[in-house]
């Protein structure tokens, strides 16, 4: 068990690559928090600092994102105000994707889709992923159990390692402001979404974090261990 105390993100590497190494596949790391904790960062600096510790290309992210349902399909079932909500995700296709990385050798091609926040909308085969060996999924609902929206329960099974990045509430909620104001949204419309959806949805996550193996907080450029 981790100690409490500051962790950078080279020792966060090593405590992958240690769990990593000598594995027959790919290793699947699970980041979970709620929405505007800082997910996708950490997923991306992890990838970086494990590729330039390797001096090669061993890590991708696999953002559960991408797993959006479209706009329209949103649209078609009266859901389209409630997007980010547990159930406007491909839930069923996000598992089939994950046990794919998790069961493919590495250097067969796994394509894995994005999610362009300018058009807000998800983009298939976004990412690829081939020689990497370490795959970093990020996402709110990694670690909703059976009571959560179906299908969410199942995703842990598919994680070699789950961590919990977490953020106080006020900074979330000036965050997902800035969010959905740089994606074009009226301020009254960012308010709207944040205190009835987005901020809900936090709370839902927020009761997953006794579930992951590491609970990290930002702090500069290192990480609070909680």
């Amino acid at each position: 068990m981790v100690g409490r105390g500051e962790i950078s993100l080279e020792e966060l590497a090593a405590r992958i690559l240690e769990r990593a190494d000598g594995r027959d596949g790919r290793f699947v790391l699970g980041i979970a928090g709620p929405p505007g904790a800082g997910k996708s960062t950490l997923a991306v600096a992890l990838r970086d600092t494990l590729d330039d510790r390797c001096g090669a290309a061993v890590a991708e992210v696999a953002p559960m994102d991408g797993f959006h349902l479209t706009n329209a399909e949103l649209r078609a079932a009266g859901a389209l105000a409630r997007k980010g909500e547990p159930d406007t995700f491909d839930v069923s296709a996000y598992l089939d994707r994950l046990r794919k990385l998790r069961e493919a050798p590495v250097g067969q091609p796994v394509s894995w889709p994005a999610y362009d926040r300018s058009r807000h909308e998800p983009v298939a085969d976004g990412v690829l992923f081939d020689r990497q060996r370490i795959a970093i999924t990020e996402g709110n609902y990694l670690l909703l159990g059976a009571a959560g929206s179906p299908g969410w329960s199942e995703v842990r099974q598919y994680l070699d390692a789950a961590w919990y990045l977490d953020a106080p509430p006020e900074l979330l909620r000036k965050r997902l402001l800035r969010r959905h104001i740089r994606g074009g949204k009226t301020a009254e419309f960012a308010q709207a979404k944040v205190a009835r959806s987005d901020l809900l949805n936090a709370e839902l996550v927020a009761a997953t974090r006794d579930r992951a193996e590491l609970v990290l907080r930002a702090s500069g450029r290192h990480y609070l261990v909680l």
